[in-house]
């Protein structure tokens, strides 16, 4: 117990004291200080004046040790789980139980987790009880219920393995032996039910001729381009019925904000992690993360939808175009209204992508007022203002709870501000991804590095939050204006951009398309993220912001044809060719896993574009007839060419015997290049110009054509 003068001294409530390590295990270590309920000394029970002058003099501080298990083996991690130290950190289980599929199946879990069994009795003795068992065993078997309980209730997808779900099957039998009639052996026969159930729905549709679900086949295949001079003639091909923007900005809004809320409340966090999402290009990988996937695919429904109602009618005039560009940004001001920052920001993405942002004369018409709001609303994806940056206004909405009416009836929203946030599921993709490529899994002595996994735990934690915040949305479908979102007609990367220059030819200048500054880079707070100080990070640009051209993945630019006519009076390009955006790929374009030689102690992260003294994270592409496909990739101090280009053609999905054949160069504004030696370290030789760019290009003589992972 601490006697301290507390008028005079103030005292952290957390501190840091160090590490320990135990049986393999490594700990860090801080003081707790919690001001203690006990009475100064003298103080009696009527609580005198002298007693009360005692306690304003005097506070009295107990300290507890506080222990966060940041590295072991497996068998220490799952022991931990049923350990009950009452200096346990009590993020441990739930950090755990939420990132282990990272680094162990979960039958493997189980197996060390589960006590054996005694035999199943002779026939006629009757169930064997656990009360004649050791006091100690008994304790631990009432921790295995518990982790066992939490497991089932919030993460069940982790038992799903058909068709006999062995590991469900396992906690099942265990349930029903160590918790007979509790509440984790009944949720156990429930969740088996129900997989057993959605196995015979699912059998049952496969036999059905169901189209499926989402977009018609001529939203989902835009089929071969057309030449420029027959454009007019697809105006045939639009759906039948009322278009999209024949709704009114409510209505189209509140429809997006339902699908968005639907799909964002069955997003599986844990298909989020870096690790995971990070497969979804592999070979076989088709079936990865598909609760993320289908929010990525909503995504580019949405700015698909934007792109063929803005250029699918070329026969439009200057001021017909500009009303629909004006109902577009109504809409996404309602969006933002909503609080619905994914469909806000699809919007935004598909209005300053290239096919749109070059018609000078249909934004010339735009009215003063919409333009304004266009500017505004485009400053929250924009990492120039940290106090505007979308990561600090989603924080502030958080923050802000929405008042809820009890007489508002089902189906209309209040007024008032409405439950939420739909947060943009790319800014937590790209934090988790960073992660993974930044922090090893594995630390010397082959210990699971748990730190990493609990300051993922931290972001995924913010997922579920915001999901249950969601469910207090009460929106009602509205068919008609579903049927028209689906029916919309979609056009291609390619499509849109012949299209638009259909519309408005190639000309010299732009002075009338808006002028937007975009970044693409991680803001400074990841780096504060991953770090326990809490200063932010040197000052200096992340880097040069790339042209208006929408990059809809965090952290790169898109695959795309190139253009030769950006708009001019837009911010200085980024270098390397671009061009149009349409699609948001199945996954932000970020660095995949890459142990980093890191001691225990937490780091300071290299965020993207942005230097530190050992480690940066750069982009590289491919130069081939597909654009410019990017991948981010971590560069350390020690990193020579051979090397960069072996790896960067791992996340390509190149074959690596063909490294030898490939030359990094790293690519400088104003359309130059600079060639990296093979055997020079690219840390030290590139330029600090424009230090995250690079490109891949074969050396001449080598005929071979890479095929990149579509994304």
């Amino acid at each position: 117990m601490e006697r301290t003068a507390g008028k005079e001294l103030a005292l952290a409530p957390l501190q840091d004291w160090g590490e320990e390590t135990e049986d393999g295990a490594v700990y860090s270590v801080s003081l707790r200080r919690q001001r203690s309920q006990r009475a100064s000394p003298g103080e009696g029970p009527g609580g005198s004046q002298a007693a009360t002058l005692a306690a304003d003099t005097f506070l009295h501080y107990r300290t507890s040790k506080v222990r966060a298990l940041r590295a072991a083996r497996l068998e220490r991690l799952v022991g931990e789980l049923v350990s009950g130290d009452p200096e346990q950190d009590p993020s441990f289980v739930p950090a755990f139980l939420a990132t282990h599929r990272a680094f162990v199946p979960t039958g493997r879990v189980l197996g060390l987790l589960l006590p054996p069994m005694p035999p199943p009795p002779p026939p006629g003795v009757g169930i064997l009880k656990t009360e004649g068992l050791d006091v100690s065993f008994n304790k631990n078997l009432r921790a295995v219920v518990s982790v066992l309980g939490s497991w089932l209730r919030d993460h069940p997808q982790d038992f799903r393995d058909p068709p006999a779900h062995s590991a469900l099957s396992s906690v099942r039998t265990f349930l029903g032996w160590a918790a007979p009639g509790g509440a984790e052996a009944q949720e156990a026969e429930k969740l088996l039910e129900d997989f057993l159930e959605e196995a015979e729905q699912e059998q049952e549709e496969e036999q059905l001729p169901v189209a499926p679900a989402g977009l018609s086949r001529a939203a989902q295949s835009p089929g071969p381009d057309p030449p420029e001079g027959c454009v007019e003639e697809e105006e045939g091909l639009l759906q039948e019925g009322p278009e999209l923007l024949d709704f009114s900005v409510d209505e189209v809004a509140e429809q997006l904000t339902l699908l968005d809320v639907e799909l964002f409340s069955r997003v599986r966090p844990c298909e989020c992690l870096g690790s995971v999402w990070s497969q979804r290009d592999r070979p076989g990988a088709a079936g990865v993360s598909p609760t993320v996937r289908a929010t990525v695919a909503q995504f580019n429904t949405v700015t698909g939808c934007v792109l063929g109602s803005v250029l699918g009618a070329p026969g439009l005039t200057a001021p017909q175009r500009a009303q629909r560009l004006e109902k577009w940004i109504h809409i996404a001001q309602r969006c933002r209204e909503l609080r619905n920052f994914s469909s806000l920001r699809a919007i935004l993405s598909a209005l300053q992508s290239n096919p749109i942002y070059r018609l000078k004369r249909s934004w010339g018409a735009v009215s003063r007022e919409p333009s304004s709001t266009f500017r505004k609303l485009s400053q929250i994806f924009s990492d120039e203002n940290n106090h505007l940056s979308s990561r600090e206004i989603l924080s502030q909405e958080e923050a802000t709870e929405g008042p809820q009416e009890e007489d508002t009836p089902a189906g209309s929203l209040s007024s008032k501000l409405p439950p939420g946030p739909v947060p943009y599921l790319g800014t937590f993709l790209t934090d988790l991804v960073m992660l993974d490529t930044a922090l090893p899994d594995m630390l010397e002595g082959e210990l699971i590095n748990f730190e990493k996994r609990r300051k993922e735990w931290e972001i995924l934690a913010r997922i579920q939050q915001l999901q249950k915040r969601c469910r207090s949305y009460s929106l009602s479908p509205r068919p008609p204006v579903l049927a028209a979102l689906r029916a919309q007609r979609q056009l291609s990367e390619e499509q849109s951009y012949r299209v638009s220059r259909v519309i408005e030819p190639p000309a010299a200048s732009c002075p009338s398309s808006p002028r937007i500054r975009r970044r693409i880079s991680l803001t400074k707070r990841l780096s504060a993220k991953l770090s326990r100080e809490k200063s932010s990070s040197p000052g200096g640009s992340p880097g040069d912001p790339p042209s208006p051209t929408s990059s809809l993945s965090p952290g790169s630019p898109p695959s795309s044809p190139r253009t030769k006519d950006p708009p001019p009076g837009s911010p200085p390009a980024s270098p390397g060719p671009q061009g149009p955006s349409t699609k948001l790929p199945l996954s932000p374009d970020l660095p995949g896993p890459r142990p980093l030689a890191l001691t225990l102690s937490s780091p300071r992260i290299p965020v993207l574009g942005q230097e530190s003294s050992e480690a940066r994270v750069i982009r590289v592409s491919i130069e081939n007839d597909h654009g410019n496909l990017y991948r981010s990739i971590l560069l350390t101090s020690q990193d020579k060419a051979p090397s960069v280009v072996l790896r960067a053609l791992q996340k390509h999905n190149v074959p690596q015997p063909w490294a030898r054949d490939y030359q990094l160069f790293q690519v400088l504004p104003g359309d130059r290049e600079l060639l990296i030696p093979d055997n020079a370290n690219v840390f030290y030789a590139m330029s600090p110009v424009a230090p995250r760019d690079f490109m891949l290009r074969r050396k001449e003589g080598t005929g071979h054509t890479p095929s990149l992972s579509p994304n």
